[in-house]
């Protein structure tokens, strides 16, 4: 769609979010700071889970705080819960919401850890053809 005057373009993000509230602290604030011609911007919550988690996800600490973030920059947000295989999960969400970008929060890794990066992080970047924001914490 075109920017042109009266013409509103929604910026769509699929954000992931693991849990660890410090990620979903530095993802949230890597959506509000990246730069972006849209007039309007949106983002999904997703988070992965492969066992059963009792806790609404309206109630995950994580969530709570990526949303906060979010809500004062003006950015509206969906919530989502999907239990499978994360890399699956998430790249048939990105496909049905259409995405234009997904922000996932990778972790430290030890020289080891680099050399057998089978991670979800790796999996979703060599299987997208969307552009993947890859935010850290200064955590390990």
């Amino acid at each position: 769609m075109s920017a042109r005057a009266g013409t509103v373009r929604m910026y769509e993000y699929l954000l992931t979010i693991d849990g660890n509230e410090s990620r979903a602290r530095t993802q949230a604030e890597t959506v509000v700071n990246h730069p972006t011609n849209a007039t309007d911007i949106h983002a999904t919550l997703l988070h992965v889970t492969t066992e059963s988690d009792p806790t609404p996800i309206e109630e995950m600490p994580a969530i709570t705080i990526a949303q906060d973030i979010l809500a004062d920059a003006g950015i509206g947000t969906d919530l989502m819960r999907i239990d499978g295989d994360p890399t699956t999960v998430i790249l048939e969400t990105a496909e049905e919401i259409d995405a234009e970008r997904i922000c996932i929060a990778g972790r430290k890794r030890s020289p080891t850890g680099k050399a057998v990066f089978g991670s979800v992080t790796q999996g979703i970047i060599l299987s997208t053809t969307r552009p993947v924001l890859v935010c850290h914490t200064e955590e390990q």
